[in-house]
């Protein structure tokens, strides 16, 4: 078993929190995580949803299982049975002890209000996603946390090759598939996960007769990855009414596959009308389902770039789950020109400005939209970053560094 970097974050929650949700996509290891928090740190009975005995008798009577269940407990796949969240809420405000109910699920119940709603103050949301590089490696990463610090830490190096970061970007995160040898068994992985995901989790959140449409717009967006969301192209593409493709890239949200950062500006007014972009959770389903691998995006820089950004994006949105600050994550683009990869402020409003560059070398150019952010945020802007495939950790003035990409993990 991987040791989740999470684990420290879910145990607070439990402490002082009565019921506890870790969600994420399907096979991320939140049922592993659990099973082992339950051996080790937090004693408690696991009880899975997909027991189809399990799913009825909850069906039946929720108030009547709930009520007959023996603290703490585990309940896994909880979207299965949307009934349990009302049930669960009469039986912590009937008695509020933390700890009690820590729950798992393969949909955001975010996107799901009338279940988030029902548990309003009494319930704290966790997320697991994919494997982080420093989870892989036995690390837990503080980039996140030293970026906002008052200084960078010690210079760092860069030991990798570009060949091994292309590998680490095509394999992903799922633990399922770093665990296999061949490319040939991680691709029968991708291929059966999208199956099931799509015909099972959306079959069970949403009644869609027509299960043909998802896979295509899921490829879709992969191929977009990193680019700007522009619903009428899209709609045109596969030929879908705009609502309708609306409301099936809420189901992609739901779910996890689909992330989309949104766009930054100072105006906070303003982040609500721009556009954001496209990023799937993973880089490995992404690679899958645009069909390269390691040789094809090591001879062609168009197709490498926009992965690395979205692999950018997704270990920093790992890293936030655990990190001290918690930051926002978005994009910034001007329509004269200006942007930013990913702008990500704290809660005071600090902002880290970070660029994805996927050469070995930096040049002063590549330090145009951070030092745009700089001069206009003054004493809010905490540093700017290019993160490059290089070997060295270089200063290009006030508040701006050139820093190796293994400085994320390392």
């Amino acid at each position: 078993m991987f040791h989740r970097n999470i684990s420290s974050a879910l145990l607070e929650a439990l402490s002082d929190s009565p019921v506890v949700l870790l969600n994420g996509a399907r096979q991320t290891g939140k049922s592993t995580l659990v099973q082992w928090l339950a051996r080790e740190d937090h004693p408690a009975r696991y009880v899975t949803l997909d027991d189809p005995t399990i799913l009825a008798a909850i069906r039946d009577d929720a108030a009547g299982f709930v009520a007959s269940l023996n603290e703490p407990v585990i309940l896994d796949e909880v979207q299965r049975a949307p009934e349990l969240f009302l049930a669960i809420k009469v039986e912590v405000d009937r008695k509020r002890r933390p700890g009690r109910f820590l729950l798992t699920g393969s949909a955001n119940v975010l996107f799901l209000p009338k279940l988030s709603e029902s548990l309003a103050g009494r319930m704290e949301i966790l997320t697991l996603w994919p494997l982080s590089q420093g989870e892989l490696h036995g690390v837990k990463e503080t980039f996140v946390d030293n970026v906002f610090a008052e200084s960078l830490p010690a210079r760092v190096e860069n030991t990798l090759d570009r060949a091994e970061i292309i590998r680490r970007v095509v394999a992903g995160g799922y633990p399922e598939v770093v665990s296999r040898a061949s490319a040939a068994r991680r691709r029968a992985w991708f291929r059966s996960y999208v199956t099931t995901i799509l015909q099972r989790d959306v079959r069970d959140l949403a009644n869609i007769t027509d299960l043909t449409v998802l896979p295509r717009l899921l490829t879709l967006l992969a191929t977009r990855t990193g680019a700007l969301l522009n619903y009428a192209e899209l709609s045109r593409t596969l030929g879908l009414p705009q609502t309708t493709l609306k409301r099936y890239m809420a189901l992609l949200e739901t779910t996890f596959l689909l992330q989309l950062l949104p766009a930054w500006s100072i105006s906070l007014v303003k982040r609500l009308v721009k556009s954001p972009k496209i990023v799937l959770n993973d880089t490995g389903l992404s690679a899958h389902l645009i069909g390269v691998d390691e040789q094809r995006l090591e001879s062609d820089p168009t197709l490498f770039g926009p992965l690395l950004e979205s692999f950018v994006v997704m270990e920093l949105r790992r890293q936030s789950t655990w990190s001290e600050c918690k930051p926002w994550l978005f994009h910034f683009r001007t329509q004269s020109g200006q942007e930013v990869d990913i702008v990500a402020e704290d809660a005071a409003g600090r902002v880290v400005g970070i660029e994805v560059k996927g050469s070995s070398t930096v040049g002063s150019d590549d330090f145009k939209g951070l030092r745009f952010l700089r001069d206009t945020l003054g004493d809010r802007f905490r540093r700017g970053i290019v993160l490059y495939m290089g070997r060295e950790s270089v200063p290009f003035g006030s508040k701006l560094h050139a820093l190796p990409l293994n400085a994320l993990w390392s």
